[in-house]
């Protein structure tokens, strides 16, 4: 069984040569780094190293939960992570079977080309056009409020739009990219099964409906799955740049006070442990939803 293993490791050792890269690439910075994941259970002294730091067990973890700011945090962001589900994953979908149903090959490439651009932009870049296009005196989005006998209306300042500002902003940036994934799997569809709708007398909204949408559900079911093991993983980088005193009581998410208490405060123990408790809720939730889904769809990742 063994000398076998070995036989076909040998005559293929140009297809193991090429993926040898990445498997390096995962274990040096992924498996590897995993070693220090044990400062989260000891009060970690940069002088005694990770080894000769003491064990304090789940203190961290405790000291955390009963802190005034823990279900705070967990709400802000499990709200911004479910909010951005809702939204963000849907509106690719949508967008891909519209279209998908352009005829017309300029007018499709142009809409790539503009629903693209904006993910190229970086974080900062992004933040800094949200924050022009907001701006209570001169921002584009404020003067049609105004235009329209409206007040001004200070979204960067409110906490109350901050999530709505986070979201539909991603999905503005993300939203033509999201839909490349999809758009291959409509390429992929065999197009006698839409020729033999059309025989029977189909409409373009039944072959969607009865074709197109259920050839589309497995490569959206695993996206989904996907998906929920980020829940607890709202992004940083953008959190943090459009984060302000005024709207933190609805901004500040794990991620931020990871780096605020962990980089900043040195506190590297309980830092580690809140990213600990955030990577082992993100793995359960995978877990589960992909047990649930081979069992309601028979679509799963594993």
């Amino acid at each position: 069984m063994v000398s076998d293993r070995f036989k076909t490791i040998r005559k293929n050792w140009d297809l193991y040569l090429l993926i040898a890269p990445v498997i390096a690439y995962f274990l040096i910075f992924h498996y590897a780094p995993m070693y220090g994941v044990q400062i989260a259970f000891k009060d970690f002294i940069a002088v005694k190293g990770i080894d000769g730091s003491p064990w304090v067990g789940l203190k961290h973890f405790e000291r955390f939960f009963n802190s005034f700011y823990a279900w705070r945090l967990i709400r802000n962001t499990l709200g911004i992570s479910l909010y951005q589900l809702a939204i963000s994953f849907p509106v690719p979908i949508v967008f891909a079977l519209l279209l998908n149903e352009v005829r017309s090959h300029k007018f499709k490439r142009f809409l790539q080309t503009v629903t693209y651009a904006p993910h190229f932009l970086s974080t900062v870049v992004m933040v800094g056009l949200i924050l022009v296009f907001l701006s209570p005196r001169n921002g584009m989005v404020n003067l049609a409020i105004s235009a329209l006998g409206g007040e001004p209306v200070y979204f960067m300042t409110e906490a109350g739009w901050f999530k709505t500002v986070y979201v539909f902003s991603d999905v503005w940036q993300n939203v033509g990219w999201a839909s490349i994934i999809y758009l291959a799997a409509l390429a992929g569809i065999d197009p006698q099964l839409y020729e033999a709708a059309v025989m029977d007398g189909a409409s373009k909204f039944k072959r969607i409906i009865h074709i197109t949408i259920p050839c589309l559900m497995p490569t959206a079911i695993i996206l989904l799955i996907l998906n929920f093991g980020h829940v607890m993983s709202v992004g940083f980088e953008k959190v943090f740049l459009m984060q302000n005193n005024l709207n933190i009581e609805a901004s500040e998410v794990i991620s931020t006070y990871v780096y605020k208490n962990g980089l900043v405060g040195s506190q590297y123990s309980f830092s580690s442990a809140i990213g600990l408790f955030n990577s082992v809720i993100n793995f359960t939730l995978l877990i589960v939803v992909n047990s649930i889904s081979r069992r309601i769809s028979q679509t799963s990742l594993w």
